[in-house]
C-alpha cells in the first residue's frame, strides 16, 4: 500500500503544480508538467508533444483572465504497469472578455517518470458542465467508461462546447476562447 500512497502524493503534487501554472498563465511551467512525447486531449483537440501543448496553452491564456482549477482526490490504478488516474475537477473561470463560468469534468490520466519527476503522459478531458455556479445550465451527455480503471479509447472524443459561447473584445462569439 505504501507505493500507492507515494504515487498518489506525487500525482497530487503534479495536479497542484498544474493548477498553479494555469492560475499564473505560465506556459513554460505548464508544459514542463508533461512528458516530452505527451498527449493532451481537450475541447475536441488532440495535442502531441510538449511543445505543441505549450503553444496551445499560451494561445488559450490570451483569452483567459483567471482560472482556479480544483482537483478532487485522484482514483489511482496500476494498469499493465502504468500509473493511471481518474480525477474529478471543477473550475472557476473569468475570461478576458469579462464572462465567467464554472466547469465540472473528469481528467483521465496516464503518468510517466521522466528526468526524475512524475509527468503527464496522456490526459483526456471530458467536460460535463459549463455555466453559472448555480448549476442551472445544461449538462453534456458524456460517455460513461464504467468504474475505474475504465478509460477512454485512443479515438474517443473529448467534450466540445456546443451551447456556451465565448465573446471576444469585439463581441464575436466562438466555442473556444
Amino acid at each position: 500500500m505504501t507505493d500507492l500512497v507515494a504515487i498518489e502524493c506525487a500525482i497530487r503534487q503534479l495536479h497542484g503544480r498544474y493548477a498553479d501554472a494555469l492560475w499564473r498563465k505560465d506556459p513554460d511551467s505548464f508544459a514542463a508538467l508533461f512528458a516530452v512525447d505527451a498527449e493532451w486531449k481537450v475541447a475536441g483537440m488532440h495535442m502531441r508533444g510538449r511543445e505543441e501543448i505549450r503553444e496551445t496553452f499560451a494561445r488559450f491564456m490570451v483569452h483567459t483572465g483567471r482560472t482556479l482549477m480544483t482537483f478532487r482526490s485522484p482514483i489511482v490504478e496500476l494498469v499493465d504497469g502504468m500509473v493511471t488516474a481518474r480525477t474529478y475537477v471543477t473550475e472557476q473561470n473569468k475570461f478576458a472578455s469579462g464572462q465567467s463560468a464554472d466547469t465540472i469534468g473528469i481528467y483521465y490520466e496516464r503518468f510517466v517518470e521522466e528526468d526524475g519527476a512524475l509527468r503527464f503522459r496522456y490526459r483526456h478531458w471530458n467536460m460535463y458542465y459549463i455555466g453559472p455556479p448555480d448549476l442551472t445550465a445544461k449538462y453534456y451527455d458524456v460517455r460513461d467508461y464504467g468504474p475505474p480503471p475504465g478509460f477512454p479509447g485512443p479515438d474517443d472524443p473529448t467534450t466540445v462546447r456546443t451551447d456556451f459561447l465565448f465573446t471576444d473584445a469585439e463581441g464575436k462569439a466562438s466555442a473556444t476562447p
